[in-house]
């Protein structure tokens, strides 16, 4: 039966064999030499995956890589059978000669990441129905609260979710990118921006969130699943 993981449980699971947990998935970058060789990888990933792949695997096939995602999209939230199927995964990879992994001392121009669009609000419900028609998105499986978070219904575009604010602040930028690194790569993600010329705006909830700001105060977050359970 699928168990529903915590965010500690999910990291441990999939940490040693190269996947990461990401905002609620489990995502793996695959290095490949050709778009043949990734359609094929992608192939024996849903054949390993079997009756389950439609409701749990996403593939994104390209001629340098595969990145893979697991998530059971019925609950919006990684389970037990995810955490199977990225052993199962994994397998197939290595017998193909393949690895999956976070691409970190690879030369990769980055990692496994997520991408989230926040806009804070004074009325999230009143702002919400605007930004859910004018993108083009939807509720997200068992999140759909006229102060919940909106997806892209067909996952290529970064997830919206609103932060609520106490009062206004007219001169303070209030849209802001979060970028959901692996827990492991935080730390040296901060510090490149900071080395780029950027500054670090507080650190009180890491590695929960850091907010950074570049030279003319644009904030961004780089945010990781610790510290929030």
């Amino acid at each position: 039966m699928e168990r529903i993981l915590s965010r500690p449980e999910a990291s441990d699971a999939v940490v040693d064999i190269g996947w990461r947990y990401l905002l609620g998935t489990l995502r793996t970058s695959v290095p490949v030499g050709s778009l043949a060789q990734a359609v094929s990888l992608a192939a024996d990933a849903v054949a390993a995956c079997g009756d389950d792949a439609d409701g749990h695997l996403r593939v994104d096939a390209r001629p340098d890589r595969v990145v893979l995602t697991l998530q059971s999209l019925e609950s919006a939230a990684v389970t037990s059978r995810d955490v199977e199927l990225a052993l199962r995964i994994t397998a197939i990879a290595e017998k193909s000669g393949l690895a999956t992994g976070p691409e970190v001392g690879t030369g990769a121009p980055r990692s496994v990441q997520l991408l989230e669009i926040a806009i804070d609000a004074m009325d999230i419900a009143a702002i919400r129905p605007f930004w859910k028609a004018v993108l083009g998105y939807a509720d997200e499986s068992g999140a759909d609260g006229p102060t919940d978070p909106l997806v892209d219904p067909v996952g290529q575009c970064p997830a919206v979710w609103f932060q609520q604010m106490d009062q206004p602040r007219p001169q303070r930028n209030r849209i802001h990118f979060d970028v959901s690194v692996p827990h492991d790569e935080a730390p040296q993600r901060v510090e490149a921006a900071l080395a780029a010329g950027g500054q670090l705006v507080s650190a009180t909830r890491a590695p929960a969130f850091w907010v950074l700001a570049d030279a003319e105060g644009n904030e961004v977050c780089v945010t990781t699943w610790q510290g929030r359970d």
